[in-house]
Order: structure tokens, then C-alpha cells, then sequence
């Protein structure tokens, strides 16, 4: 009965193998005759879920962003569904085919055009459930390369992460970003408690480093030298600040709603708190405040909405004016300056008629702290000029300062250089006072407080806070006293520069006027912005071998300047000429010739073997063998798409034929067969085994074989996959200096290479030791035991003393 069974199963089974392989012909027939032509949210759904082709694809996108509506207002299970299938099945198929295809079609400020086939799902995801969604993966991805198994490679989950930190970077970059974000989540939805909930959400994920957080872990996690130029910005927390200024700047000046004021205001108050406020307020100070046509109006509506953010960002905004415009300015410089009246005219706009807010600068002036320690006078100066503008504010500042001057405790314990500020707050305070109002200085200088205050300082044992006491006294005195009656200390010490400097402070008088000589040039506040706006992903796909030719056709056309014959030879020289056929499109030299309709890549296995069965069809072929690797390492790990179809894949690129003599054609296959192996190493490697064994293969093709499996074996291994073209990478190069140079006295003398037992004399001198002992480790002490166990006796026999009951008992 068995001989019956035996030709039915081999039947059977080829019967089965046919069946696998018109399988993928089948279902590509049937999802490529899907109709591209999208009406509702319901076929868009479905059209998503089927695997569609490009042309499919690009309808469903331009069909969402056509209906902007439906993604865009209260969230629903049907928007969900549409971003998550985005997200998660479009995007790690389609974001590097899109970004091709949208190359040629990038807008000036070098990001992607919204028209364009990478700029509709960018469109499509830019909203609050976007973003969330593509974080929400990205940690999903992390969660699975920490609970991943060593022994298998993570580079799968690496080019995912990196895939979608280029759509996150994509989604966020430009300054009108955050703006569109916001009306596309925020502004559409009619109910007010939803909207607020929105619109919190949306500046927790941009403001609050959840963005920055989750893109930093997964930036480490596959390493920063291998995230694009472009991308980074979104990685550092000083360039991602940068751009949250730029986005706020742009969406200010162009808010024509209370409610988008607000918004912006809420994103600069959570901003803060990302660690890097000194960057997001200068920005903002240069953008709006220097910049030409300032909006000082705008500047106060975002940063001083409330008396806590206020003291924050003023304290900012003087350490910028003072390390900016005021470091030049010393002591020896007592005239009145007009940068010091432009600074002071800043200050004044910001202060105006707003009482908190003057408090706040007078407690700057005489806080403990110091006002502007470390900083040059010029910001003092500076401060106190827009604070004479009102006598109280300015009597405030004299009086607490000769309170603070002749306290005790201060006068011991205060650092001398927070001092020697304090003083010169003082007396440029007491100068604007005895201007503004002479019998108010009079009192405050005839009364018994100050008598104290003089003489605590005179008492001090500190020789510095009693040479302040002194000039003090004297500067005051002249101020108020007239002839003989003016205090003079008569000592050696009070006629240095640096005191008489000090004396001189009570007669400047600086003015408040306009600040339009600090305005940064336009280039230079573009300079700024341009730090948060990276250039366009795809510029490296569309650079030219030769870029000085294209700055020819940036010259005016209508300057013509008549040169010498003779020297077009000499100004020539400095010219690249175009590369001939740089662009593969026009390779060919009759238009009727050049194919415009370029073929896409595979983005699924299934298409990549169809491509590759195509025999006949050049593109097909150098397509297929240029994506195989990269589509199969991406889908290692991503479903059981390679897995179904690795042995037929393998057998397809072992028995690959380069018919069309592509260059680089045993590379590319070569680079393949590794990625099976890598991909699917406990399938695939026994598969190569045999195949190498038992297959009926040419010598070329075992040795293909053979190469794969060694060099995917050391990528499985953990080691360096590093080409060995190069000299310098050459494993002979990598052994240690003395064996080399064995080698290269050799090869200098024309002798052999040394012996193995003259290399192993040049090896370190623990090495051969290290080597035994691990072998005796490993391997001969296991055996020593069981050997010596096995002499002792049978088990029965052996009894272990352990002290006179144990002996007993036996």
C-alpha cells in the first residue's frame, strides 16, 4: 500500500509549490485593478487597507486633501482609521518613493510643496492626530527594539525609525507649521470644551518636549551620525526652540483672532519650560522688537500676558540687551550715548504706564542679586534713564538703595563686585533725583538714616566697602552742599581714576530715545529663522555634479558687459562646464526617445518579484536589484510579507541572469542574497546551505552563494560588514603593528610570508596564553571532572564526612 501512496504526495507536492508561485500574480492582478477614483471617507478607507498602487495612492491623498473637512474638526473612529492606516501602512512603503517623486517640485524655502505627491500626505497627517499617531508609533517601534531578542538584528526597526523621523521633520518644518496645525484641529470645531481640549493637546505635544523627548530616544537608539542633515533640527532642543520661535513669530504677526494671540501666548509659556528660554526669547527679541517694521505690540501681547512669564522674559530681554548693544560701554565713558538712549527707549516701550511691571525693574535695580552683575554699566545706565521718566519710580530706586547700602549684614557679607553695582545704581539714581526734584535728595541726604548709613560704612573693616562709603558721601554732598560745606575725605586714595569714574556717575543724564539704529538688517534676522528651517529632504536628489553652472543663469540679464576676446580664455578657466548626460531622463540624444513616465519602485515583495520575472524589461531589472536589499531589510520583521516569499525570492536571485550587463550587477545581487539571510536567518541560512551543496548551480553562482553566506554570517555575528575593496579595510591590515611589519619587511626583501610560528612570536605575550586557558575552560576541565568522578567509584559508594554523628550514622 505504500508504493501506491509514494507518487500521489510527490505530486501533491509540486501541485503545491505551482500554486505558491501563481499565487502573487493573482493578487496583484486583483488589487492593481482597483479603481483609483475615490468619492467618500468610506472608499478612501478601503483603498488604504488594499495595498494600492501609486496612482491609487496619490487619488486617495489628493482626494483627502481635497476634503480637507473630514479630517480636519471633532475627531472620529473613521479619521482615526484613515491616519492610523497613514501612519502605519502607507508611510513605511511610500514616504521614500513620494520624496522621489516630489523632487522636482520643492517650493523656495526648501521644503516639500503642498502639491506635490509627498506634500498631500504630509497634508493629510499635519493635525493634532497626525502627529500623535506617528509618536505613538515611533514609541512602538522603541518598545519593540528594547523587547527584541540579541539574537535577532534590529536594523528592520533602524530604517523604520529613521523613516519616520524624516515624516515628523517633514510634518514640522516651516514657520506657518504650527498655524496650520492648529486651525486644522483647533479652529474647525464648533464646541468650545473640545476645542480647549484640543488645542492643550497640541501644545503638549510641541511645547512640552514630548516631541523632542520621543524623536531624542529614537535618534540615540539608531545612532546620530545617521539621522539627516535635514531631520536634526528636530533631535537638538536649541534648533527645535529655534523653530517654535520662528513659528510663533510668523503666527503672531499674522494672528487676526483674540483666540490665535492666546494660542501663541500658550505655546511660548510651555516653550519655557524645554530648558532653553535664553534661545526662545532672543529669537523672539530680534524678530519682533529689531527687526525693520517692529511689533513691539505683538512682542508684549505673547510674552507679558502674565506677570509671572513677564519676570521671566525681562529678565531675558536686559542680559540681551546689555551682552548685545552695552558691553563696550565703561566707566571711563560718562557722555551721553545714543546707543545707551536706544536701549533705554526699548526699555521704556515695554514699562509704560504699567505699574507692575515698573515694580518689577526697581526691584531688579536693588535686588540682592545684583542689577546685571557681570555686565558693563551701559545696562544700568540704560534701565535708570527709562525709569526717570517717572520721579517715584526713580525716588524708589534711591531710597531702597541707600536702605540696602548701609545695612550691616550687607556691608559684611555681600560679595565686593555685587557692591561696587549697588553702588553705582546709587549714584546715578541720586543724579536723575537731584534733577528731577532737589528738595526730595536734600531731605534724604540731611536725614539721620543716611548719617548711619555713611558711618556703618566708614566703620567697615573691609577696605573697598569703606572706599564706597566714602564716594559715596562725597558724590551726595556735592550734589547737595555748596562751598565749604562739601564732605572731603582728603585721603590719596579717592583720587584714582577708577574713583573720580565713580564720582562722575551722579552727573549723567541719559535721554530716552528711538531704538531704530539697534534694527537688525533683514538678512540677519533671516539668518536666525533659517537655524529652525532646514533645507529641502530632496535636495541631494536633485543636486547637480556641476553647481556653478547653474549661478550663471541667477545673473541679471539686463546688465551686458562687452569683454576682451583675448582674456575669455583666462576668465574661463574658473568655469565647470554642465556634465554631459548627468540627467539619466535625457541620457538620450532623440526626444522622441526620452521616457518621461519614469517606473516606481516596488514597494511591496510581492511587486518585486514580478519585477524581477520580467526578464525582459531593462528598468524592471535594475529596479528590483537597486530596492531588493533595502525593501527587505525594512520588511525583516514588518508582518510575514518576507517570510512567504523568501525561498521564492532566493531562488530568483541565486538564478538571476545579468542579461542586460547592468554595472554593478554581482553587487547588487550579492547585497540581496545577504539581506534573505539577515532578514530570515533560521529559513534562510539551511536554505543557502543547500543550495550551495545540492543545487544545480555554476561555479560563479556557488561562489555567490558562498560569499552571502559568510558575509551575512558575520553581520548575524555582530561584527563589522565593512567592504574589504579598500587597503585600509583589508583583514591583513587590521592584524596587530609587528605582524604587519612582518609582512612588509617580507614583501620588501621579495620573501615569502613569514612562518606561523615567527607570527605567533610576534603576537602579545599573554595572547597564546589567554587562548589555552580559555580552551581549557571551556573544554577539558568538564572532562577532567567527569573523569576524575568516574575513578573515585560508583555514586553509592561516596560519602562526604561531616563530623562524628554524620560518622555514626554510618
Amino acid at each position: 500500500m505504500d508504493d501506491f501512496f509514494t507518487p500521489v504526495s510527490t505530486t501533491y507536492r509540486n501541485g503545491r509549490e505551482e500554486a505558491t508561485q501563481v499565487e502573487p500574480r493573482q493578487s496583484t492582478s486583483k488589487i492593481n485593478s482597483v479603481s483609483t477614483t475615490v468619492t467618500t471617507l468610506e472608499e478612501a478607507i478601503e483603498s488604504l487597507k488594499n495595498q494600492p498602487d501609486y496612482d491609487a495612492l496619490t487619488a486617495t491623498l489628493r482626494y483627502l486633501c481635497d476634503k480637507s473637512e473630514l479630517l480636519a474638526g471633532r475627531p472620529s473612529p473613521q479619521t482615526a482609521a484613515v491616519t492610523h492606516l497613514l501612519v502605519a501602512e502607507i508611510t513605511p512603503n511610500y514616504w521614500a518613493l513620494l520624496l522621489e517623486s516630489s523632487s522636482s517640485a520643492s517650493s523656495s524655502n526648501g521644503s516639500v510643496s503642498k502639491e506635490s505627491d509627498a506634500g498631500l500626505l504630509i497634508r493629510c497627517v499635519r493635525n493634532v492626530t497626525g502627529l500623535n499617531a506617528i509618536l505613538a508609533h515611533i514609541n512602538s517601534l522603541l518598545a519593540e527594539l528594547h523587547q527584541r531578542r540579541k539574537d535577532v538584528l534590529p536594523q528592520d526597526i533602524h530604517l523604520h525609525l529613521q523613516i519616520f523621523l524624516d515624516l515628523t521633520a517633514a510634518v514640522l518644518r516651516g514657520p506657518g507649521s504650527i498655524r496650520e496645525m492648529w486651525t486644522a484641529s483647533v479652529n474647525e470645531i464648533p464646541d468650545a470644551a473640545l476645542r480647549k481640549t484640543q488645542a492643550q493637546t497640541l501644545n503638549s505635544l510641541i511645547a512640552s518636549s514630548r516631541v523632542l523627548s520621543v524623536v531624542s530616544e529614537a535618534a540615540t537608539a539608531i545612532g546620530l551620525d545617521k539621522i539627516k542633515t535635514e531631520t536634526r533640527f528636530i533631535t537638538d532642543g536649541a534648533e527645535y526652540t529655534s523653530w517654535i520661535a520662528a513659528n510663533i513669530t510668523a503666527w503672531a504677526k499674522k494672528a487676526s483672532e483674540k483666540s490665535e494671540v492666546q494660542a501663541c501666548y500658550d505655546i511660548f509659556q510651555r516653550a519655557l519650560s524645554l530648558g532653553y528660554q535664553n534661545v526662545l526669547v532672543n529669537l523672539l527679541i530680534e524678530n519682533l522688537l529689531l527687526q525693520n517694521d517692529p511689533e513691539p505690540a505683538i512682542f508684549m501681547q505673547v510674552c507679558f500676558h502674565q506677570p509671572a512669564a513677564f519676570k521671566k522674559t525681562m529678565q531675558i530681554v536686559l542680559d540681551y540687551l546689555a551682552h548685545k548693544f552695552l558691553n563696550s560701554i565703561t566707566l571711563q565713558d560718562p557722555a551721553n550715548n545714543k546707543t545707551v538712549s536706544a536701549v533705554a527707549g526699548i526699555i521704556h516701550l515695554l514699562i509704560k504706564d504699567d505699574l507692575v511691571r515698573k515694580s518689577f525693574i526697581v526691584s531688579w535695580c536693588t535686588a540682592s542679586s545684583g542689577a546685571g552683575l557681570g555686565a558693563g554699566i551701559g545696562i544700568r545706565r540704560a534701565v535708570l534713564s527709562a525709569l526717570a521718566t517717572d520721579n517715584d519710580a526713580i525716588t524708589s530706586v534711591l531710597e531702597k538703595s541707600l536702605s540696602q547700602f548701609g545695612d550691616q549684614l550687607y556691608i559684611k557679607h555681600t560679595a565686593i563686585l555685587q557692591q561696587q553695582v549697588h553702588t553705582q545704581i546709587l549714584l546715578l539714581s541720586a543724579g536723575y533725583v537731584s534733577r528731577l526734584s532737589p528738595i526730595r535728595l536734600t531731605m534724604i541726604v540731611k536725614s539721620g538714616a543716611y548719617m548711619r548709613t555713611i558711618s556703618n560704612r566708614i566703620a567697615s573693616t573691609q577696605e573697598r566697602a569703606r572706599m564706597f562709603g566714602m564716594v559715596v558721601g562725597e558724590a551726595l554732598s556735592t550734589l547737595v552742599d555748596k562751598g565749604k560745606n562739601k564732605l572731603d575725605f582728603h585721603m590719596e586714595e579717592m583720587e584714582t581714576a577708577e574713583i573720580q569714574s565713580l564720582k562722575t556717575l551722579i552727573s549723567i543724564s541719559d535721554t530716552v530715545g528711538p531704538f531704530t539704529d539697534l534694527l537688525l538688517p533683514i538678512q540677519s534676522v533671516e539668518s536666525v529663522i533659517s537655524i529652525a528651517l532646514p533645507q529641502n529632504p530632496t535636495a541631494k536628489l536633485r543636486r547637480k555634479p556641476a553647481p556653478r553652472s547653474s549661478t550663471a543663469s541667477n545673473l541679471p540679464k539686463a546688465i551686458i558687459e562687452e569683454i576682451d576676446s583675448s582674456e575669455d580664455e583666462d576668465d574661463n578657466d574658473g568655469l565647470v562646464p554642465y556634465a554631459k548626460g548627468s540627467d539619466p531622463e535625457d541620457s538620450d540624444d532623440d526626444a522622441e526617445l526620452v521616457q518621461r513616465n519614469k517606473l516606481k519602485p516596488p514597494v511591496y515583495v510581492r511587486d518585486l518579484i514580478s519585477y524581477f520575472r520580467d526578464v525582459e524589461n531593462y528598468d524592471k531589472q535594475k529596479l528590483a536589484l537597486q530596492t531588493a536589499p533595502i525593501l527587505v531589510r525594512r520588511k525583516a520583521n514588518y508582518g510575514t510579507e518576507v517570510q512567504a516569499h523568501a525561498e521564492e525570492l532566493a531562488g530568483i536571485l541565486v538564478g538571476l541572469q545579468d542579461k542586460f550587463e547592468l554595472d554593478g550587477f554581482g553587487e547588487m545581487q550579492l547585497q540581496g542574497m545577504i539581506a534573505l539571510i539577515v532578514a530570515q536567518p533560521k529559513l534562510m541560512a539551511p536554505w543557502f546551505a543547500r543550495t550551495f551543496f545540492e543545487g544545480d548551480y555554476s561555479l560563479s553562482q556557488r561562489t555567490a552563494v558562498l560569499i552571502a553566506v559568510g558575509l551575512a554570517s558575520r553581520e548575524v555575528a555582530g561584527f563589522d560588514t565593512g567592504s574589504f575593496t579598500s587597503a585600509a579595510n583589508f583583514p591583513s591590515k587590521q592584524l596587530p603593528e609587528k605582524i604587519q611589519q612582518l609582512y612588509i619587511d617580507a614583501k620588501n626583501k621579495g620573501q615569502p610570508p613569514p612562518a606561523d610560528g615567527k607570527t605567533l612570536k610576534a603576537l602579545p605575550p599573554n595572547a597564546i596564553e589567554s587562548i589555552s586557558l580559555a580552551l581549557t575552560t571551556e573544554f577539558l576541565a568538564p572532562v577532567a571532572a567527569r573523569a576524575a568522578d568516574a575513578a573515585t567509584g560508583p555514586d553509592v559508594l561516596k560519602l562526604r564526612y561531616n563530623g562524628p554523628r554524620a560518622a555514626a550514622s554510618c
